[in-house]
């Protein structure tokens, strides 16, 4: 397996361009994606958002549930 570093600006606050509110919002998010990443995910710009909305609670279980059954992430 090939390993694809993950794009991280934290000058900008920004991972694979998905803009962040605070540093440790994307560092926290960065962990999750990369700990992931080992597992297999790919990162695409739309998991990112997805993982940035869910850990600023503006996406519910339900909703994160949903989206994953439906793989609307990629």
């Amino acid at each position: 397996m090939k390993y694809t570093p993950l794009e991280i600006d934290r000058n900008n606050l920004t991972i694979m361009g998905v803009t962040f509110p605070n540093l440790k919002t994307l560092e926290s998010v960065a962990f999750g994606i990369g700990t992931n990443m080992y597992e297999g995910y790919k990162p695409t710009k739309k998991g990112i958002e997805i993982a940035r909305d869910y850990f600023l609670n503006k996406i519910s279980d339900e909703q994160l549930l949903q989206i994953a059954k439906e793989k609307s992430y990629e």
